[in-house]
């Protein structure tokens, strides 16, 4: 098999457990901009990043190389003759999250609203979060955002202008009369661009990733909380862990299946650590990797190595094997996986500035501890959530 062909395998690996929030807003109404922000991915690689997967649907993937998230996008909203039930179908047997998206100043939502009802029909458990974007278009003149933020426990502030605090509300009783008792939140955001002159340019970025979590399944959560944050850093470092937990994804669904992760997790491992060392602007060569392995410590890789052994001979086990006997095995691949690739960041940042890595094997075991708990929430088990495009 190619490196081609193994990155395409470990892609379609994440991609059964990765969550999927489907994004309903109209035209304009800030989709892609939130999708930039809680990624950090640039305008370039979500124009080539988001692919067609309904008739009236696109699905942007990221990590692309490991997803831990999908984000669908449905077009054409409103449009005549648009039925919904093929989006609703993609993401039906998975842990799922509707971000609905409106432009704050826009009176008129019934076409969201509409899907949404159709939704909720078929999946009354799909909680609901809603984005009301824009926020500058209804400041007065010369004005900007109101910081601190003051939408925690409020849907206005008294220094907004009566026609931006009415539309929000209105916006709000709107869908909490769809919706009833659902589960439901709102979050005002405006995600802009430098140039427009308005900062931070992420205003709500937080509490719009705070409304998603909370709203989410465990599952979905875990895969929200290691979503970039642009004040981490000034490179590609930043998206490390989303790439971990891709990769570790990945590794954790290839070892559910009895024989096949003998040869797919160290594959796995292998891609995220080519994938880190690009992301730090970096090449292993033997040097490094030897130094790497050294730090993890010979007696992290002998248990490693020999616990993985076991592993493969207890899902080969009739019955016991491969139910419980998998599910160990998923669970125990998932988070050496993220173990690894958290004690390599860490060995990467300090390699490239040439600083001793004197922590890799406490940060390792330590890893190993949280990754475990993760490997829980994540519910991961053989079979997954099935393969969808």
């Amino acid at each position: 098999m190619s490196r081609s062909d193994d990155m395409t395998h470990i892609a379609d690996s994440a991609r059964q457990f990765a969550a999927v929030v489907w994004l309903l807003g109209k035209v304009q109404s800030g989709k892609t901009s939130i999708v930039r922000t809680l990624t950090q991915a640039t305008d370039a690689e979500i124009g080539a990043g988001f692919r067609a997967c309904t008739r009236t649907a696109r699905v942007f993937d990221f990590p692309d190389e490991a997803p831990i998230i999908r984000f669908l996008d449905t077009r054409g909203l409103g449009e005549a003759g648009y039925d919904p039930a093929a989006d609703i179908a993609f993401g039906e047997d998975r842990a799922h999250l509707i971000l609905a998206v409106v432009k704050a100043l826009d009176a008129d939502q019934h076409a969201v609203l509409d899907v949404i009802r159709q939704a909720r029909r078929r999946h009354p458990d799909w909680p609901v979060v809603v984005a009301q974007t824009n926020l500058h278009e209804g400041y007065p003149a010369g004005g900007g955002h109101i910081l601190p933020y003051p939408f925690e426990n409020a849907s206005g502030d008294n220094r907004l202008t009566d026609e931006l605090t009415t539309s929000l509300r209105h916006q709000q009783a709107q869908f909490r009369r769809v919706l009833g008792e659902a589960a439901l939140s709102f979050v005002p955001i405006d995600f802009t661009q430098p140039e427009d002159g308005f900062a931070p340019v992420d205003y709500g970025r937080e509490a719009l990733v705070k409304a998603l979590i909370a709203a989410a399944p465990a599952g979905v959560a875990v895969a929200l909380a290691e979503l970039p944050d642009a004040a981490e850093g000034e490179t590609d470092a930043h998206k490390a862990d989303a790439h971990i937990m891709g990769f570790a994804v990945a590794a954790g669904a290839s070892d559910a299946v009895p024989v096949a992760g003998a040869i797919a997790v160290p594959i796995v491992q292998a891609a995220m650590l080519r994938q880190l060392a690009k992301l730090h602007g970096m090449q292993w060569d033997r040097r490094a990797y030897a130094q790497f392995l050294g730090a993890l410590g010979a007696g992290t890789l002998v248990r490693t190595a020999s616990t993985f052994g076991i592993r493969q001979l207890v899902k080969l086990v009739p019955g016991y094997g491969q139910t419980i006997g998998a599910g160990v095995a998923a669970a125990a691949s998932f988070a050496t996986t993220y173990a690894i690739g958290k004690a390599a960041t860490y060995f990467l940042a300090r390699h490239r500035r040439g600083a001793r890595a004197d922590e890799v094997a406490a940060i390792y075991r330590e890893t190993l501890q949280n990754a475990f708990r993760l490997a829980k929430q994540r519910q991961m088990r053989a079979g997954g959530a099935g393969g969808k495009p």
